[in-house]
């Protein structure tokens, strides 16, 4: 019979459809969902707001990342051992004992040793959490058994096997328990019981020394001074068959030269590296002669132990100094357990004798019994971590709910806290591991990204993050500027703006753009052209003073005369500025006549279509730019594999990043400029209006409006006498021809009157 699929319920996320987790049944079932409608697909363990032990149990591989059939596994052994599927849904960080499924094996192991963790810690009740397997020590930190094969001091309840096993510890190290304490296992039981032997059986093959007491001292010494005698009998006998080079073998002037003038103590390789005696042209080296001060003391030493009977040093008896050390450098050199030699041989014998060597294995196998137990108690504490964390992690894995909630104290995994600049907090910041990957994908976003180094006292670690701004106006923001971030955790760090991707905040920041670059642009060329005048000034000021003198014509010549100005080459250009002038005036005079035309309302939607005009393809481009950001391109630069669209609509930006708001109230600034009362500002700005329209009217530019100016020069017109038809048509005829003058001009002839 064909098992019933599980049937999904769906929820709109973020503007897209997504697959809804709510139960333990969905939990149960995620094997059975597509691939194509999970939202993630893989992210890293490392660098999210979620505890990372949590994540490295789930990582089954221990690769560092979190696929989607780390996923399947874990929820296939959570729903295994638990009763009741929708504990999971709960993400709480403890569980009553009688919820664990005992019909699993994993299930009664966990039961069993939550049971265990609480007898230990002497809790009353049945619910164990995360807060109980925390310390492991505590666990068994009154118990003589733990399970981990390692026994300490306080395992044995006899003297002689504490004593023992202090011993092992002090010579070999010992290993941790899980108390906390440091212990032995088997195998450091057995090795130590053996350098015993070893030790014992060494100690008993004892060669007499030659010299006592300082027959080690006396081997040390004479082989650092081996090498150097027998380069003197070399020396000697090359002397000794040249005769004329014992200069040259002997101590040589120029090394001493060389450092006499420096501090000698300071020079010892270069005194050591000259000859131990002097070359006289003797083969044997003289007891009483001056040995080389770096070899001296050394000399004297070796010299006081073995007390040879002649006055010279010969080669012979160089050589049969060091026979005598061979058999006890023999046995020296075959010795066995010197990590035990500091207990002495005495105590190495009597340990020995006692053998207390099956009595700890005795008690490492009884304390091995509980291991099944003791790791049932590391399987509690797995279990617990991927109990509270894994529905959490469903919810920004499968879905992005923790994202795309309207909860601002619930946040995604991937937000690693809060940056405060420019009056704003900005809530979608992420942790930044590479920074060579957000260069190159985070552009695709379509948010205004802002990067950011930051630093601590608390920690000499650096950290880089960025944070999305969402609402409000570029403001004030640059490279350089300083800000504070607080983590997850609550920390502060001081944060600096190290890179801006700049792509649209809002329509209303996109409305004024256009005018703040032109304004930006104006201001950078009105800087250009100082610039290049104060240049230009100074390059000329310099010229002048750094010009040579001019010098007095020689007799009998003369001074070329100067040019006079000639004003028809510069004609020109003054007709040239006066036409410009005049077509700038005529242009004026058209606009505001045409403007004057027209009725209020449409002036309005004049200047309402210009701004429209201006602005208009800046907001139709950012309100496309706002409705395709996407934090897809961010998790990607982070290494996650996104499944589905992850926008960031406008609506929501808002609650991304919050403004400062203040109360409306009327504050007076203590150092503001005083100024005029209301009423002179109101009386000057009348005048000033009074002005401009007296200004507009005279100019009779008011004219096209019904006021034309009062002035004669802007009245051409002439008066024309109207003859009734009546009258004589010579005198009609005359006076039609007839010119009037008024104010000294000629009118324009009039067209008689039609008969």
């Amino acid at each position: 019979m064909a098992t019933k699929k599980h049937s999904w319920s769906y929820d709109n996320v973020g503007g897209t459809t997504r697959v809804k987790i709510a139960t333990g049944a969905d939990i149960a079932h995620l094997a059975e969902l597509d691939l194509k409608k999970w939202t993630v697909l893989s992210c890293p363990t490392a660098g999210l707001d979620i505890d990372e032990k949590s994540l490295k149990f789930i990582d089954a591989d221990s690769d560092g990342r979190i696929r989607v059939n780390d996923v399947i596994s874990t929820s296939q052994w959570l729903v295994s051992v638990v009763k009741d599927a929708d504990l999971l849904v709960k993400g709480v960080s403890e569980i009553d004992v009688e919820s664990f499924n005992q019909e699993s094996a994993d299930g009664k192991r966990l039961y069993n040793s939550a049971k265990q963790i609480l007898v230990n810690l002497g809790k009353e009740g049945s619910v164990v959490s995360l807060a109980d397997t925390k310390d492991i020590s505590a666990i068994f930190a009154k118990t003589r058994f733990n399970g981990d094969g390692v026994i300490t001091a306080q395992t044995s309840e006899v003297p002689e096997e504490q004593a023992v096993v202090t011993a092992i510890v002090n010579a070999l190290g010992g290993v941790m328990d899980r108390c906390g304490e440091n212990g032995v296992n088997a195998e450091l039981i057995e090795k130590f019981y053996q350098l015993l032997a070893d030790y014992k059986a060494w100690s008993e093959a004892a060669v007499e020394a030659p010299y006592g007491a300082d027959t080690d001292k006396a081997i040390e010494v004479y082989n650092a001074l081996d090498a150097k005698v027998k380069d003197y009998f070399v020396r000697a006998k090359l002397a000794s068959f040249s005769p004329e080079s014992v200069m040259k073998l002997d101590v040589q002037t120029g090394v001493i030269e060389a450092i006499s003038a420096d501090n000698l103590t300071a020079k010892t390789e270069e005194i050591a590296a000259c000859p131990i005696a002097r070359i006289t042209g003797m083969a044997d080296l003289d007891l009483n002669a001056a040995i080389n001060p770096a070899w001296a003391s050394q000399f004297k030493t070796l010299v006081s132990i073995v007390k040879p009977k002649e006055k010279v040093l010969t080669e012979e008896s160089w050589a049969a100094i060091g026979s005598t050390f061979a058999d006890y450098n023999a046995w020296k050199a075959a010795k066995k357990g010197a990590e035990v030699e500091a207990l002495g041989i005495d105590a190495i014998k009597q340990m020995l004798a006692d053998d207390r060597k099956q009595a700890l294995l005795d008690l490492v196998a009884k304390d091995l019994e509980l291991k099944e137990t003791a790791d049932g108690i590391d399987l509690v504490d797995k279990f617990l971590h991927i109990y509270r964390d894994f529905y959490r992690l469903l919810c920004n894995y499968v879905t992005f709910r923790d994202f795309y909630t309207k909860d601002k104290n619930v946040k995604a995994i991937f937000q690693s806290g809060r940056l405060l600049i420019d009056q704003r907090e900005c809530r979608l910041c992420m942790n930044v591991a590479d920074m060579a990957k957000h260069n190159a994908m985070a552009p695709a976003s379509g948010m205004y990204l802002v990067y950011c180094d930051c630093t601590t006292k608390v920690s000499p670690a650096k950290r880089s993050i960025v944070a999305a701004i969402t609402v409000g106006d570029v403001g004030d923001l640059f490279v350089g500027k300083n800000a504070i971030y607080f983590d997850n955790d609550g920390l502060m760090w001081d944060a600096v703006i190290t890179k801006i991707i700049d792509n649209p905040i809002s329509v209303g920041q996109a409305f004024w753009s256009p005018y703040r670059r032109m304004a930006k642009t104006v201001e950078n060329l009105i800087n250009k052209s100082a610039a290049e005048k104060d240049a230009a000034m100074m390059k000329d000021a310099d010229a002048k003073i750094n010009a040579v003198p001019a010098t007095k014509p020689a007799e009998g010549e003369t001074k070329a005369p100067s040019q006079p100005f000639d004003i028809a080459k510069f004609a020109g250009i003054f007709a040239a500025i006066g036409m410009a002038v005049g077509m700038l005036g005529s242009a004026l005079v058209s606009i505001f006549n045409g403007l004057f035309k027209l009725e209020w309302w449409q002036m309005v939607m004049v200047f309402v279509g210009l701004m429209l005009v201006i602005s208009g393809p800046a907001m139709i481009l950012a309100w496309m730019k706002l409705r395709r950001r996407n934090i897809a391109p961010l998790l990607n630069a982070n290494g996650w594999a996104i499944n589905a669209s992850s926008k960031v609509s406008i609506p929501f930006g808002e609650t991304l990043t919050d403004i400062a708001k203040f109360p409306k109230m009327k504050l007076k600034d203590p150092f503001a400029k005083r100024g005029l009362p209301a009423w002179a500002k109101w009386l000057i700005s009348l005048v000033v209006v009074a002005v401009v329209v007296a200004g507009l009217w005279l100019g009779n530019i008011l004219s096209s409006v019904g006021y034309p100016s009062p002035l004669s020069r802007f009245n051409k017109q002439q008066d024309v006498e109207v003859v009734e038809a009546a009258g004589d048509e010579a005198a009609v005829d005359e006076a039609a021809v007839a010119p009037d003058v008024t104010d000294g001009v000629e009118a324009e002839p009039v067209a008689p009157a039609a008969e």
